[in-house]
């Protein structure tokens, strides 16, 4: 059965985007005196501005940088990564943003995406036709300048963002909070403003933050570090200047697991809350439709029953399902092998090279009803109250 779509969580986003590359000392002593200005970084490198691709930015690696040499248009080459210099800040602070920018155009597009729709409309409306049309954006309608995306784990919210980076030409940064919080603690708030003012230069340009609860907790609780009050701080002072010298919008774009521990002061700022839910009946049959795809199934198969009684599942949970059922009928075939446990490896190895060689891998009803036995939701009833209970209150529809 082929479909057009691809679950969400059956998604490789891991495969590798280019060379490698390290920075050695002396390239950046040579690059501290032979740097580029901000304004040739932003001008003269760039002969098509309006038709740049998107940038990926992630958080920094402490071996390799990955590039992208195929890319069509004005993207950062690795000398002008690497020459880049901003006033004010010291060069290996610069560095540790610097190292982590991956430049792909991220391949999934929102068709990617099973269900989701209204999330999928609201994000169009908050950030792409703001780009397209800004002559349309302005006074009381100006875009968005904070969206969070809050649900339960395995929804989707990281791929709406990669589908969002695809679908507009922005540069594109997704940052984990755990490389300002945890890593550089005591240069937190400088990390913080050093990739706000770069996001500036390359505006419009869209921030990512996952887990944006981590560094927008609470304020004031007896567990909180000093490092991090004063990143927190950072970024809400950052937030409130997101737009370039020449009116372009920065638009910070978090997902969090726990709403509710952020800072009220973090949520007034992320003015749109997004709620991205479990999966509806149609969605998870879609999710399963897709994660089965090349499969050979029984005909008392009906997956429609199989969606129906997936109900709270996450699009995570369905996929691990779909996987613990499809691997059912291979243990089936070795089951016959273990009245071989006493016999030598190499007697056990060629009796399952014999059976696997034409294997009977069908999978039957009774497949799913056992893998959905074996494995319970991962998001409990009470926790989808609390998340609508907090789109109730706070939430945007």
């Amino acid at each position: 059965m082929t479909q057009s779509k691809i679950g969400a969580s059956s998604l490789n986003l891991n495969k590798p985007v280019g060379r490698s590359r390290t920075t050695s000392k002396n390239e950046k002593n040579e690059n501290k005196t032979s740097s580029l200005s901000t304004s040739q970084f932003n001008g003269k490198k760039q002969e098509k501005k309006e038709n740049k691709p998107v940038s990926v930015v992630s958080p920094p690696n402490d071996e390799t940088v990955s590039t992208s040499n195929n890319m069509e248009g004005s993207v950062f080459s690795p000398d002008a990564i690497e020459s880049f210099n901003i006033p004010g800040y010291d060069q290996d602070l610069v560095s540790l943003i610097q190292t982590g920018i991956l430049q792909q155009t991220p391949s999934i597009r929102w068709d990617d995406i099973s269900g989701l729709e209204e999330a999928k409309m609201l994000l169009i409306e908050t950030c792409i036709l703001p780009m397209e049309h800004p002559d349309l954006f302005r006074g009381i309608r100006r875009p968005w300048r904070g969206i969070c995306m809050f649900g339960p784990p395995g929804t989707g919210k990281t791929l709406l963002a990669k589908a969002l980076a695809n679908e507009c030409s922005t540069t594109f940064f997704n940052v984990s909070s755990a490389t300002l919080t945890s890593k550089y603690r005591g240069e937190s708030e400088k990390l913080v403003r050093l990739l706000f003012e770069i996001a500036r230069q390359r505006a419009p340009s869209t921030i990512f933050i996952d887990e944006i609860d981590s560094i927008g907790s609470k304020r004031g609780t007896d567990s909180e570090h000093e490092a991090s009050r004063r990143a927190k701080s950072e970024l809400l002072i950052q937030m409130d200047g997101c737009v370039s010298d020449d009116g372009k919008t920065v638009l910070v774009l978090g997902a969090t697991n726990f709403p509710w521990d952020m800072d009220d002061s973090l949520r007034r700022r992320l003015e749109k809350r997004i709620y991205i839910p479990l999966p509806d009946c149609a969605a998870r049959l879609n999710l399963i439709e897709n994660a089965l795809t090349g499969i050979e199934l029984d005909d008392d198969v009906k997956l429609s029953e199989v969606a129906e009684r997936l109900e709270g599942y996450s699009g995570a949970d369905i996929t691990n399902i779909c996987r613990d059922a499809a691997l059912a009928p291979m243990r089936d075939c070795l089951r016959s092998t273990n009245n071989l446990v006493n016999a030598d490896f190499e007697e056990r190895k060629e009796a399952r090279k014999k059976i696997l060689s034409k294997p009977d891998l069908t999978i039957r009803m009774c497949h799913f009803e056992t893998a959905i036995k074996k494995m319970k939701p991962s998001v409990t009833q009470s926790t989808v109250q609390q998340y609508l209970n907090w789109m109730e209150e706070f939430g945007s529809k």
